[in-house]
């Protein structure tokens, strides 16, 4: 299995619903450095995996959409606690839209997997695999 990871932050603040997120059900900000990872079983006919610059750039827009926002606000969001995990499975799954709609390019189309990581700091961090 071939793979070409691509990296970029966001930046959000949000609060927690329950006790088991002490301090967290709080209002707090985080800041996430974030991996989306291509796989792919063979390459291309470029030999490659993903064009690294569109995978880049539309990392990038799909964060804009989450970046210096309050969480709590967004009405995508209404109710939903919005931990590492769950934000990892809703960048995997807007990333996989965009492959479908052709936006990494006509080669993007012959991925099988998206895997994003969330870093939460330097001993942290959450995934969220998904199949194409």
């Amino acid at each position: 299995m071939f793979s070409v990871t691509v990296r970029d932050h966001v930046m959000v603040a949000h609060s927690f619903r329950g006790e088991v997120f002490g301090p967290a059900q709080r209002l707090h900000g985080a800041t996430f450095v974030v991996d989306a990872t291509f796989r792919r079983p063979e390459l291309d006919g470029d030999n490659i995996v993903v064009d690294i610059g569109l995978a880049t750039q539309q990392l990038g827009e799909v964060l804009a959409e989450l970046n210096y926002r309050n969480l709590d606000d967004e009405p995508a969001f209404a109710g939903v606690n919005t931990s590492t995990e769950f934000l990892a499975r809703v960048i995997a799954d807007r990333l996989a839209e965009r492959v479908r709609a052709g936006s990494l390019g006509a080669g993007a189309r012959g991925l099988t997997g998206i895997t994003v990581t969330l870093h939460e700091s330097h001993v942290a961090r959450a995934s969220y695999d998904l199949t194409l």
